[in-house]
């Protein structure tokens, strides 16, 4: 029956059918829905439009229709309604078209401008007249009220299902779920093993590329799952690594909203997701999952990973140990804005802060000299763990066991998978029909590929095992047999040349939590560490400066130093009273120099007229000069020798050349210089003994 709202002008214009479903589940499902609403074609021919004039536009199938973002289908309609184009726009109910009052008013205004009807299933509107637009507006409130109402009722479903920790999510590679729904670990034993390692070897090397670059070394891939959910083995990443590091279910919970929308979505897509801080989880029920870790190691590996990231200023993080002979690198703060300072590779190398003059255009704040703050600070640090140092070893040793374990045990996995694929292969070879040669050349090649690849996996095994006993022996020799005499022995292990600046840093940074710097105004500076638990040590760290004037007592040094200079006191004497009494010469932290002596004694215009000898030693022994006297010979040329090791001899404390005074010593020399012999070596001559061995 022909509605009397319906005129001419609306025949004149086209009838569209609005399809639309919600999810993709219900286009599937629900299919007598679809049935009614392109049956609504009769509906326009029921009001007048002939069936060449009724269009359907279905192009919203399975999107929803709170919001008109990525609905074309509706954004036609609109645009066509404002062309004038048609007349009558038909759904099986208003709640297709919008469920948001900002899409659905827009639409009821556009369709009153341009007199376009609105119908569905329970009669005919006219959105111009007052009447038409009142229930329409009405029906279009009552419809985003009962989205509001049928999300809230799922939300709150969902949430507490996740509450209980039985909310079904997608897991994480090594887990799975039985035919009970109970969550498993992977029954792949390669998975497991595999996964263990890479938590293993972080926790030993600490930062997540040194673990990708670990298992690409050894060949050993990592499990991943491909869009489809199914395991496929990849090269590792960084990435991927990151990922299966931060996920909580390997240490066996279960967490819902990690994530949350950006307030900086792009118009017309999905929000973009930004991962919340770990305290700012909104459920998190533990074990509830079989872990790979524990909880408190997890937490360890998230702090450590987030700690490792270079971004000093934004999240004040410390970033991951690397080289470089600047010790603090990372950790070192100003104890006069609060800024964390930067290191400068210049003049040695210094800590500066120059935040303020980046920032604001202000002069620097301070910097300081690095290699008396890093010493100073080092010092602490062995005086700190000395009590520590036979158990953190012991520990170092059993992880580093475990490691290696870890890692022969996932290349024999490795092994073991790679032989399987090549004996499957093998079995689609000799199953094909041999007439059928291009599926027959394709199975061959696969097994060609497959054997290849098992080769490979024997031989970098075999390299691995080869290296173990080699360096189980290096190791149990130079390090077990030593183990109980240790005490004591950090300050050598830390000064060796085969521990890196990197090590070191990662050593520090085990008790350190920060170090504030403070350069003070004279030859002092306060270093305050911060110690992993919150105690504080302060110390007073002695710096150079250029001149005396700069030293905090240097007036009174100056005054003592010229007194005991005029009552005839030598320059050696004046400088060992000096240090005893509790000064140092600018250049020198820990005594005062007879250089120093001498320069403040010519400078206030005093002399001496019978000097000391730099040197003084007994009868038996020759100095250079007066050995090159006794053979007639320059003296320079002694030191030539010994420079160019020659002539090999062992130096005084004091600095001095001595050489016995006997008559071997003085052959030796004199046959060194008439090219007799070519080499010296004078380190083995005994007080007691009179030869000499020479080549």
């Amino acid at each position: 029956m022909k509605s009397e709202l319906v005129k001419p002008t609306h025949l004149a214009r086209r009838a569209v059918v609005y399809v639309r479903q919600s999810t993709p589940h219900q286009v599937v499902s629900n299919q007598e829905s679809l049935r009614l609403q392109y049956a609504l074609r009769q509906r326009a021919r029921e009001l007048g439009w002939h069936d060449a004039d009724v269009d359907v536009i279905d192009a919203d199938l399975g999107l929803s229709a709170a919001s008109a973002a990525k609905r074309n289908g509706f954004k036609e309609l609109v645009g066509r309604v404002g062309l004038s184009e048609i007349g009558l726009i038909l759904s099986i109910d208003v709640t297709r078209l919008a469920r948001n009052c900002s899409d659905w008013y827009p639409l009821l205004d556009i369709c009153g401008l341009r007199g376009c009807l609105i119908a569905d299933r329970d009669g005919v509107y006219d959105p111009g007249s007052a009447n038409g637009r009142l229930l329409l507006g009405l029906k279009g409130t009552i419809s985003e009220l009962e989205l509001h109402t049928i999300r809230s009722r799922l939300t709150a479903g969902l949430l507490a299902k996740a509450e209980r920790g039985e909310l079904v999510l997608m897991l994480p590679v090594g887990l799975t779920r039985d035919p009970s729904g109970v969550v498993v670990k992977d029954p792949d034993l390669a998975v497991q093993e595999r996964l263990e390692l890479v938590f293993q070897t972080f926790l030993k090397f600490r930062t997540v590329a040194k673990v990708m670059r670990v298992l690409n070394n050894r060949s050993l891939a990592l499990p991943r799952r491909d869009r489809h959910g199914e395991l496929r083995w990849a090269r590792a990443t960084v990435s991927a690594v990151a990922a299966i590091l931060k996920n909580p279910a390997y240490a066996g919970a279960f967490v819902y909203g990690r994530t949350r929308p950006s307030a900086t979505a792009c118009e017309g897509g999905s929000p973009a997701k930004v991962a919340r801080p770990i305290d700012e989880w909104r459920i998190v029920v533990k074990d509830r999952y079989p872990p790979y870790i524990d909880w408190p190691t997890y937490e360890n590996i998230r702090d450590v990973v987030r700690d490792n990231r270079a971004e000093y200023m934004r999240i004040k993080t410390r970033g991951a140990p690397r080289n470089g002979e600047l010790l603090l690198h990372g950790i070192v703060w100003c104890g006069r804005c609060g800024h964390k300072m930067y290191v400068r590779y210049k003049r040695g190398g210094e800590y500066v802060c120059n935040h303020l003059r980046s920032h604001t255009g202000l002069p620097a704040c301070q910097h300081i000299r690095a290699s008396r703050v890093d010493a100073a600070v080092a010092d602490a640090f062995l005086a700190a763990l000395a009590p520590a140092e036979i158990d953190a070893l012991s520990r170092a040793r059993r992880a580093q066991q475990q490691v290696d374990k870890a890692l022969r045990s996932s290349a024999e996995r490795e092994l073991e998978r790679k032989r399987y694929t090549a004996a499957l292969a093998e079995r689609q070879f000799n199953r094909v029909d041999p007439d059928n040669r291009l599926v027959a050349g394709e199975l061959e090649r696969r097994w060609e590929a497959a054997l290849s690849e098992v080769r490979a996996a024997e031989e970098a095994l075999a390299q691995q095992v080869s290296a173990e006993p080699v360096m189980q022996m290096a190791l149990g020799k130079t390090l077990n047999s030593k183990v109980v005499t240790l005490s004591g022995r950090l300050p050598q292990i830390w000064a060796d040349v085969a521990t890196t600046d990197a090590h070191r840093k990662a050593l520090l940074r085990c008790l350190v939590e920060k170090v504030v710097l403070d350069r003070g105004e004279h030859d002092v500076a306060v270093a305050r560490i911060v110690w992993r638990g919150g105690a504080v040590t302060e110390l007073e760290v002695k710096m150079k400066v250029n001149s005396v004037a700069k030293l905090t007592r240097g007036e009174e040094m100056r005054a003592r130093l010229l007194d005991l200079a005029i009552a005839g006191m030598p320059d050696d004497e004046i400088a060992a009273v000096l240090t005893q009494e509790g000064h140092r010469s600018p250049n020198c932290a820990e005594k005062v120099l007879p250089i120093t002596v001498q320069r403040i004694r010519l400078g206030a215009g005093i002399r001496i007229t019978t000097q000391r000898n730099r040197w003084t030693h007994k009868a038996t022994s020759l100095s250079a000069t007066q050995l090159a006297a006794r053979l007639n010979i320059p003296v320079n040329w002694i030191y030539v020798q010994i420079r160019q090791k020659r002539l090999l001899i062992d130096r005084q404390p004091t600095g001095a050349y001595l050489f016995q005074n006997s008559p071997s010593v003085i052959n030796a020399v004199r046959d060194l210089r008439n090219h007799t012999i070519r080499h010296l070596d004078l380190r083995i001559i005994q007080p007691q003994q009179e030869g000499y061995q020479h080549v």
